[in-house]
């Protein structure tokens, strides 16, 4: 157990962090105001009747701040004439100008709109990739630099009473910041706050600041840093939520879940982006059912949790919440140690099991050939309750039952027993290898911890019934490292009468969060009413991916799309996919534009990236190793890189 500085007001009871009140124009961030959901447009800004038009869906669909790229002083000015036609219209919502590169365009909009954002990765540098040391006095030249072109957008917003979201991006730090500290969250807190403390030199605290990256563990670390740097300061400004290049798709909506809700659920987050390679209007239903788990009405359900002990303003954790680590674990069989978090299937509740049964979770039978076919993301074990499976299960599948009907098999070969906390320790017959053990915070009495220690056969199953089950599970875990336990811990959730959409991001947000802070060797999620075996199964694996802690598909690392993009995002990403999805593992960015295309590509195997109109470079990583390739034959020069460095198999 370690002491760490806070980044939350309470880290088992639901308290929104208080910010202050940030105006953009009739809409308040922060403060006592409801989380607000934005989105962006993806039109071309010159274009005032597609982008009129698509910034109106986009409100009607809920959206509360509508922001458009504005990258140059064109389309910075036409932003006057769509505020314009949208008023004449009727709509009154802000608009926020999306600046990179461009001081001229930042300054000129903010004349004229509520907010502009911009990106301190390159408002006043270019990203060359370059490694450069400097002395302290060399750095601070390179911040007066930054101070003399930021000046005049801090100015004028001060004179126009307009907002400014600060919005650093992991994929495009400036070198400046790379050289110093790293591609870390550290380095992106740092880049934001050198442009804060310009602001507040200039008595100009109209901010809202977001720290956004396509790899949750990142993204969350880099909120909690900034946040913790902000109590460290008695600073509260408003926090801009968003995983940036999610995706589309279950897998965009799962992986936005689990950085926006990860904060979320410790009370982070005044503003809210799902950013997914969709329509935007798209975005806002994911965005409000987000946003909706912590309403003032569903918090009231929240049950109380034992306190986390704290020592001089510091909270005591088994874990770092600044760096993700996995828990330590002895392993039991496949699951704990260094074994990939295992998934348990839910099939308790069927009247009778099939080799059927199992399709829906990966398991194939074949009845002329007489075998079985396993997909990647086929779950690892299946709880059948009290029902009885009388075939011949594939090797590398496991069956739990419930103990007393786990007794009455002759030879259980990958057959094991669910024990319910004390009833373990009363059986007569358990497992000489592996044995479940169903916990909840009631069951870790003195007594039960005295008799678990010391057991090497066992894996516990970690259940809560609250409301919000994610603060009380965390417990749970401080409590085992408190008491020196180091079983292995799967984590169950169970929900009922639920919409899928729901489902899938509730459980993303709830079990997401437990594993970003590397708690938990396993899933186990029960849907009863709600959902099809097979959406929770391809949910608990894109939880799995979500966290980077079992990569068992292709993960497409794919902006939302904007007015700079440079193709039509959507159809290429779609190609792109049907081409490469088996190859499980590989990470593939796809970027309409330059802005965060080079240092996304840093995250992924293999880039994508829109130059010109037509043209696309190809990356290896950071690196461009193909440039201004016909889009006609893009794809196809992608396919040929990947089989270049040997990542490529043919489809089975």
């Amino acid at each position: 157990m370690k002491l760490y500085l806070p980044y939350s007001n309470s880290l088992t009871e639901y308290k929104r962090f208080l910010t202050r009140e940030v105006k953009c124009g009739y809409v308040g961030i922060g403060g006592i105001n409801p989380i607000r959901v934005q989105s962006m447009t993806t039109t071309d800004t010159m274009d005032t009747k597609a982008t009129v038009a698509q910034s109106i869906r986009m409100i009607e669909a809920g959206c509360e701040l509508v922001r458009i790229t504005a990258p140059s002083i064109n389309e910075a000015k036409n932003l006057e004439v769509i505020k314009k036609e949208l008023v004449a219209a009727g709509y009154h919502t802000p608009l926020v100008a999306d600046i990179h590169f461009t001081p001229n365009a930042a300054e000129f909009a903010a004349r004229v709109i509520e907010k502009v954002r911009v990106n301190p990765g390159n408002y006043a540098d270019k990203k060359k990739f370059e490694e450069i040391e400097y002395t302290d006095s060399a750095y601070e030249q390179e911040l007066d630099r930054i101070r003399q072109r930021f000046t005049p957008l801090v100015n004028i917003c001060k004179e126009y009473g307009t907002a400014m979201r600060i919005g650093t991006n992991h994929g495009s730090l400036s070198d400046r910041i790379l050289s110093r500290y790293g591609d870390t969250p550290l380095g992106m807190v740092e880049s934001a706050f050198e442009f804060l403390r310009i602001c507040e030199d200039l008595n100009y605290h109209n901010i809202v600041i977001s720290m956004k990256a396509s790899n949750t563990q990142v993204m969350v670390q880099a909120y909690r840093l900034l946040v913790q740097k902000m109590i460290e300061t008695n600073r509260n400004y408003p926090l801009h939520l968003g995983v940036t290049e999610a995706g589309d798709g279950e897998d965009g909506r799962i992986k936005s879940a689990v950085g926006i809700g990860t904060l979320l659920e410790d009370g982070l987050g005044d503003t809210v982006r799902v950013s997914l390679t969709e329509d935007p209007e798209f975005e806002m239903p994911v965005a409000k059912a987000l946003v909706d788990r912590y309403s003032s009405e569903k918090i009231k359900l929240h049950q109380t949790i034992n306190p986390i002990e704290t020592e001089n303003g510091k909270v005591k954790l088994s874990y770092n919440p600044y760096d993700y680590q996995r828990r330590e674990s002895n392993a039991v069989l496949n699951i704990g140690g260094h074994n990939v978090p295992r998934i348990i299937a839910d099939f308790s509740e069927r009247e009778s099991i099939s080799p059927a049964t199992f399709f829906p979770v990966g398991y194939n039978y074949s009845v002329p050939m007489d075998k079985w076919n396993i997909n990647d993301i086929a779950c690892d074990y299946v709880y059948v309750g009290n029902n009885h499976v009388d075939f011949e299960i594939p090797g590398t599948l496991g069956i739990i039952y419930n103990s007393e009907a786990w007794k009455d098999i002759e030879k259980p070969l990958r057959q094991y027993p669910l024990f319910c906390g004390e009833e373990f320790f009363k059986s007569e017959k358990t497992h000489l290898e592996l044995n479940f053990i169903a916990i909840t915070k009631e069951v870790l009495t003195p007594e039960f911890i005295s008799k678990i220690k010391t057991k090497t056969n066992v894996v516990l199953i970690a259940d809560s019934f609250n409301h919000h089950a994610m603060p009380e599970l965390r417990r749970l875990f401080i409590s085992l490292a408190e008491q020196g336990i180091s079983l292995p811990v799967m984590i169950k959730r169970n929900y009922k009468d639920i919409s899928e959409q729901d489902f899938q991001l509730g459980s993303s947000a709830e079990i997401g969060a437990l594993l970003l802070d590397g708690l938990g060797d396993g899933l186990w999620i029960k849907q009863q009413n709600c959902t099809s075996p097979q959406v929770t199964n391809s949910t608990a694996f894109g939880i799995l991916q979500a966290t980077r802690t079992r990569i068992s598909k292709t993960e497409y690392i794919s902006c939302p799309s904007c007015g700079r993009t440079l193709f039509d995002l959507q159809e290429t990403t779609q190609k792109i996919r049907e081409r490469t999805d088996h190859l499980k593992g590989i990470k593939i960015g796809i970027m309409g534009c330059i802005v965060n295309g080079p240092g996304e590509m840093a995250d992924a195997d293999y880039g994508y990236v829109g130059v010109g109109v037509g043209k696309i470079s190809l990356y290896k990583g950071k690196e461009v190793v193909k440039k201004n390739v016909p889009s006609d034959n893009a794809v196809n020069e992608l396919i040929d890189l990947i089989k270049e460095h040997g990542d490529w198999v043919e489809k089975s």
